[in-house]
């Protein structure tokens, strides 16, 4: 599926599917149950590094069984061979969306998008390839820190962003802080998945910057990725559905 396709195809998807709820927990056990106590609003789900590293390709397929579609949040950063690798065995999986980290530079990006363009066949959707720009813990200061440029962190993120974009990258991940301007200079087509989601009343934990759903969603975002403020709660179904009708309509 060309991109413009698979674009048109996840944004139909109705405002109850634009959150992906984050299945940060150490066991495919507690995962599985975690997800199957959404109900069938919480269709998508997001499988990182911790679970993934835990219980491995299994816990994908263990939740798609269940109805889920997967976010498979490894953030790719590696040589382009390895990463065209992972690419091929997350098509294999079928995980909705993958990403990758824009700082693996042209080749490690273009590789990433190649490799699940071929692994696509007979019409069917591919993973859409997210880049991720700037993790939404890292304050100015800590980026300065690992990779200083003098570059204000907005333009990082747009550059970092054009750059997945013009590789063939579906989206980005980035945080809601930085979707006006990114918006505003590479425009309404990029898919943009936006993480450090915190409801209106609740805590901003180890995040910087964070955004309630309703202004992430107007500020540009497609959809919205929250952990703790559903998974933490003692009715996790129950905090989905408020996160959602924080939501604007479309």
């Amino acid at each position: 599926m060309e991109r413009s396709a698979l674009l048109a195809a996840l944004r139909a998807r109705p405002p109850r599917e634009r959150v992906i709820t984050a299945l940060d927990v150490p066991s495919a056990a507690r995962a599985v149950a975690l997800a199957a106590t959404l109900g069938p609003d919480g269709r998508l789900v997001k499988v990182g590094l911790e679970l993934f590293s835990a219980a491995g390709p299994a816990v994908v397929e263990r939740l798609r069984e269940i109805g889920k579609d997967v976010f498979l949040d490894l953030k790719w950063h590696d040589i382009p061979q390895t990463i065209a690798g992972a690419a091929r065995a997350a098509a294999g999986l079928g995980a909705v969306f993958v990403t990758v980290h824009a700082a693996a530079g042209r080749r490690g990006l273009c590789a990433a998008a190649e490799a699940l363009a071929a692994a696509a066949g007979g019409g069917k959707p591919r993973p859409a390839l997210l880049a991720v720009t700037v993790l939404t813990s890292l304050a100015p200061e800590e980026l300065d820190e690992i990779a200083p440029s003098g570059e204000p962190l907005p333009a990082r993120v747009v550059r970092l962003a054009r750059l997945g974009w013009e590789c063939g990258c579906d989206g980005v991940v980035c945080a809601a802080p930085d979707l006006e301007r990114l918006r505003g200079e590479l425009g309404a087509q990029p898919l943009a998945v936006t993480p450090g989601i915190r409801p209106s009343c609740g805590a901003t934990d180890d995040q910087r910057r964070v955004a309630t759903p309703a202004a992430a969603v107007a500020a540009g975002a497609d959809f919205l990725v929250v952990g703790r403020p559903i998974t933490g709660a003692a009715d996790p179904a129950g905090a989905l559905l408020a996160i959602t009708k924080e939501l604007p309509e479309r």
